[in-house]
């Protein structure tokens, strides 16, 4: 008789998701590797009259050898006019063998902080030695994680935080400083990027906010929006004289700060440094000397299925392995 499938809240999930265990939990998955077809992406345009922006819907499945699992994630920037979150997800997790559905597990935590947890684990091979002050552009949830997730690989000194609405970066500053971070506000993005050691950008921005000429030699970006064509973060002179690296190659297809650039010659598709498995992995070179760093990620399934099986695990849930 199957056991009942497992649900697991936003509280639950976030206290089954520390994030020096989800960054482990990553890097370990990148390097045993499973299979993650290229993501269903639609677009849900029923608006009325055209008078908010269109939803996006992404389908994104993954599975090895003892677990599958499927997130659902809706995305309607529109929603900050009805005052409602612009981001839905939801993730099922099963039994590989039989397809039996283990969990039900809250997606927005999942993707929130697997997003953050990537994001320092790219840093942990990409940032300079040394970084100390981080500078977030944008105040959303996956933003307010990234400093909590970086503090896991860093020894940060100091935390910036800059967004369209000045009052949501000074409540964000507010909190981290109240969880111990040297935290403070900004409303000048240019000399809030110029004095940064890493810059992290994580905003629905579809045009440019960061400007490479802001950037000092040998810092660190850090691109997490932008994961349709339509979106962008960073302008073409973000990546000039810039070593690029990617979470995986579907960004190249994904991410409209990679393909405006590359349409324009900035740079090619054969620059890129490596994906963030190949770094995982020792196949690619991280940092090297005071070189300028980028890293652009678009979210992968991979990440994904391995904080869903941490969840169950880290609550006595794990599957028996029933092969010899």
């Amino acid at each position: 008789m199957s056991a009942p499938m497992r649900h697991f809240d936003a509280a639950a999930t976030r206290h089954a998701l520390p994030f020096d265990a989800l960054i482990g939990a990553i890097e370990a998955m990148f390097v045993a590797g499973c299979e993650v077809p290229p993501r269903h992406v639609h677009a849900i345009d029923n608006q009325p009259g055209g008078e908010l922006t269109p939803g996006t819907v992404l389908i994104m499945p993954a599975w090895q050898e003892r677990y599958m699992g499927i997130k659902t994630v809706n995305i309607f920037p529109g929603n900050a006019a009805r005052g409602m979150p612009a981001l839905f997800s939801t993730y099922i997790l099963y039994d590989a063998a039989t397809g039996e559905p283990l969990a039900q597990i809250d997606g927005n935590e999942i993707t929130a902080r697997r997003t953050a947890a990537a994001s320092a684990l790219a840093a942990r091979y990409l940032a300079p030695p040394g970084a100390a002050s981080l500078l977030v552009v944008g105040s959303g949830r996956v933003a307010s994680l990234l400093p909590y997730a970086y503090r896991q690989v860093l020894s940060l000194q100091e935390v910036i935080v800059w967004s369209r609405n000045p009052n949501s970066a000074m409540k964000l500053a507010a909190q981290l400083c109240a969880d111990g971070f040297d935290a403070r506000a900004s409303i000048d993005l240019d000399a809030a990027a110029r004095g940064a050691d890493i810059v992290a950008c994580a905003t629905l921005a579809t045009e440019p906010i960061i400007r490479g000429e802001w950037l000092r030699p040998g810092s660190h970006l850090d691109l997490i929006g932008s994961f349709t064509p339509r979106m962008r973060e960073a302008d073409d002179a973000c990546f000039a004289g810039a070593r690029l690296f990617v979470d995986t190659l579907e960004a190249l297809q994904k991410s409209g700060d990679l393909l405006h650039p590359i349409a324009r010659g900035v740079f090619a598709p054969s620059d890129i440094g490596g994906t963030l498995e190949a770094l995982c992995r020792g196949q690619a070179k991280g940092r090297r000397g005071n070189e300028r760093t980028v890293f652009k990620s678009v979210g992968t399934a991979l990440e994904d299925l391995a904080a869903a099986m941490l969840v169950l695990e880290n609550s006595g849930g794990k599957k028996k392995d029933t092969n010899p």
